[in-house]
């Protein structure tokens, strides 16, 4: 690397010039000038090696980059003493790789942000001969295969993928793992104080186990609350000796207006549209439309056109009313349609369309949704963000928000608040305008920078069993005091004394359960119901998920649709 290169991107940076030499040129052919606050910090208690990190940082502040800059400084460090070692002047000349073995874990709650991150991470390590894979339910098998046959690099995975690696490929875990030297989180705030976190954290102490080491974990994330809990979570029981690095780099500015709408009830009541179909006329559909939803549709049209936006609403049957108001809005103008869904029982051809749209940046579009792109794929900046609705959750709000406002210009929102009409006989609950004070006081704590901290506490024995069922899979039985070792003594479920552990595994060892059963030798085995349960496709997945219904019209699916079924398949 020149001189001149390192001076240009090393610019006031004091940890740049600790970053492996090809890590640098790659941030100066990204014509990079300086590294963010979160970048500079990381790069030291990452490059130790032998700490966990937590980066909290604002939406698109470069925490990826923060964690895998220096994560790839490491290993081509450790590829580079290896090869030493053996008598190599030129690592790159190896035909066999110095280091066996997968050597960075990446887990992310979804299969889309895998995607998006394969790509930016696949950009940065092809420059240092470095494989990048992708692990998850959608990923060929025989891309999983080059895995399993040749482990080596980075693997992006689901905390759901990562479970059946170890149940199916048990004996070989220590193998495809052998190299393993850091594991990311990301979006670490969506596993906190719930069932499929506890899942991620038994996963990961049982990685621990198999490869008969601690392994460096790093936590992403842009909304955590509570900082001593988030730490607790990511290493449980050394909490305090978690590096924390908070960015100082969120000071750009906001602007925000909240807008008020006087609920209004629509021009022809259910009643009066079935009378008028009666005698022959066509009902439009904005003439059942709320009266107070035709206001808010004007502005957006008149507001959002010609941008890139964001609108989320808080249910997808919103954002399909909205969706279709805005769209003949611009065919009454006749004008192109900026105005597209995106929600969660859309087809997955329909969501993908309406991202390829937010990512050309050639053509303006406004995605009406809901919570479906308020994290994961990098649409790039947006002008504005909309909020139909107050807001659930100042940490969603402060996400939804990091997504307007990346390019050095102002974070934008909107608040469209809708509240009844109030008149003298109106009751004092309904005259409190409930939802403007709510979002009123979510402004004011996302000004504070505060956060919901999550749920904490619960025994969590749900995640529990199938946690046991797992292991036995994994290991073709195990002894009781080996499983509550590994689960309780030393792992996640630390609130189950022994007592209750040894009460749970005769509960389900009854016949009327028939979960487990004991050998004459003492190794837990799978009963006929566990056994069941286990190769059951659902088995991975530690949180609910719906059954799917197919909308198909003219021989293409529009929609999906769920209901809510505690033993149904997860998109893993």
């Amino acid at each position: 690397m020149t001189s001149t290169a390192g001076e240009a991107a090393g610019h006031q940076s004091s940890a740049f010039v600790e970053l492996h030499p090809r890590i640098q040129r790659w941030i100066w052919e990204q014509n990079w000038t300086e590294l963010r606050d979160a970048q500079e910090r990381a790069v030291r208690p990452i490059l130790a090696g032998d700490r966990d990190v937590i980066i909290s940082a604002a939406t698109a502040a470069g925490k990826t980059e923060a964690a895998f800059l220096p994560i790839c400084s490491s290993l081509l460090a450790v590829r580079e003493n290896a090869a030493a070692v053996r008598g190599q002047r030129d690592a790159r000349s190896e035909q066999q790789p110095a280091v066996t073995g997968v050597q960075a874990l990446y887990v992310s709650p979804l299969k889309a942000l895998i995607n998006d991150q394969y790509g930016r991470l696949d950009a940065l390590c092809e420059h240092l001969d470095m494989p990048v894979h992708r692990w998850h339910g959608d990923v060929p098998g025989s891309r999983k295969a080059q895995v399993l046959n040749d482990p080596d690099g980075i693997l992006l995975i689901t905390p759901e993928s990562l479970e059946a690696l170890l149940v199916v490929h048990g004996p070989k875990v220590a193998r495809i793992l052998g190299g393993l030297r850091y594991v990311v989180i990301d979006e670490m705030h969506s596993f906190l104080g719930t069932e499929r976190g506890m899942q991620l954290q038994s996963l990961l102490h049982r990685v621990e186990l198999a490869v008969r080491r601690r392994v460096p974990r790093i936590g992403l994330s842009a909304t955590l609350g509570d900082m001593n809990g988030a730490a607790a979570y990511l290493r449980p029981g050394a909490g305090p000796r978690v590096a924390v690095i908070t960015s100082v780099d969120d000071t750009h500015e906001l602007k925000l207006q909240l807008r008020g709408y006087e609920a209004l009830p629509p021009q022809l009541s259910a009643h009066q549209a079935e009378h008028v179909e009666a005698n022959g006329r066509d009902v439009e559909a904005e003439e059942v439309t709320e009266g107070h939803q035709l206001a808010i549709a004007d502005h957006l049209f008149r507001t959002l056109r010609g941008s890139d936006n964001l609108a989320f609403a808080n249910s997808r049957r919103e954002v399909e009313i909205y969706a279709d108001l805005l769209q003949r809005r611009s065919e009454r103008e006749h004008v192109p349609n900026e105005f597209i869904p995106h929600h969660g029982s859309l087809s997955k051809e329909l969501r993908e369309f309406a991202e390829f749209r937010l990512k050309d940046r050639e053509t303006p579009v406004s995605a009406i949704c809901t919570s479906t792109l308020e994290m994961g794929i990098d649409i790039g900046s947006v002008t504005s963000i909309a909020q139909l609705g107050a807001p659930q959750s100042v940490a969603s709000m402060r996400q939804r928000l990091g997504r307007s406002g990346r390019r050095g210009g102002a974070a934008t929102m909107r608040l469209y608040v809708t509240e009844p009409q109030v008149g003298p006989q109106t009751p004092p609950s309904d005259a409190l305008r409930t939802e403007l004070v709510q979002s009123i006081a979510m402004v004011n704590l996302l000004l504070d920078r505060w956060n919901e901290a999550p749920n904490s506490g619960g025994l969590h024995l749900s995640t529990l069993v199938q946690q046991l069922l797992s292991l036995i899979a994994q290991h073709g039985g195990v002894t009781p005091p080996e499983a509550y070792r590994v689960l309780s003594e030393t792992g996640p479920f630390a609130g189950v004394s022994r007592d209750m552990f040894k009460r749970l595994l005769r509960a389900l060892a009854d016949e009327r359960v028939d979960l487990l059963m004991q050998a004459s030798d003492g190794l837990l085995l799978h009963g006929q119901a566990g056994e069941r349960l286990v190769n059951h496709y659902s088995f991975y997945a530690a949180f609910r998920t719906g059954e799917e219904y197919r909308l198909i019209a003219s021989g293409r699916t529009c929609q999906r649709r769920a209901k809510v079924d505690p033993l149904l398949p997860i998109e893993s």
